[in-house]
């Protein structure tokens, strides 16, 4: 199933194929993202194409600067990033799903964005 992935102001726009579907939601409790707050679904490095809005978006890297965690420098939107604990696949901001309202999606499981496998 492909979905449309938008930013809040519209001139960000991906077609995204999932992985799993939404089975593979989660939340991480990293430094950044607790910050950030987003439930993010896994897609394959393929299954993200941008339809409009590539000069839109930034980059954001810290740390070892393998996670690439992409917003839309207009209104601030993070739309995927690619992950650190994967680099073959990118985490999806649900929440920027159309259609999607992560208010009625349940309790999501956290990741242990803390004790990360790869600073072990």
């Amino acid at each position: 199933m492909t979905h449309k992935l938008t930013c809040h102001c519209g001139a960000v726009e991906l077609r995204v194929t999932l992985s799993d579907g939404l089975n593979t939601m989660r939340r991480c409790d990293c430094s950044f993202c607790r910050r950030r707050g987003a439930i993010a679904a896994s897609a394959p490095l393929d299954g993200i194409e941008i339809v409009k809005g590539a000069n839109h978006l930034t980059l954001y890297q810290w740390g070892t600067g393998i996670a690439k965690h992409y917003f839309c420098k207009t209104c601030g939107i993070y739309t995927h990033h690619q992950r650190r604990s994967n680099p073959n696949e990118y985490g999806v901001n649900v929440g920027a799903l159309e259609g999607v309202n992560p208010s009625e999606l349940g309790d999501i499981p956290w990741a242990d964005g803390v004790k990360h496998p790869a600073d072990r």
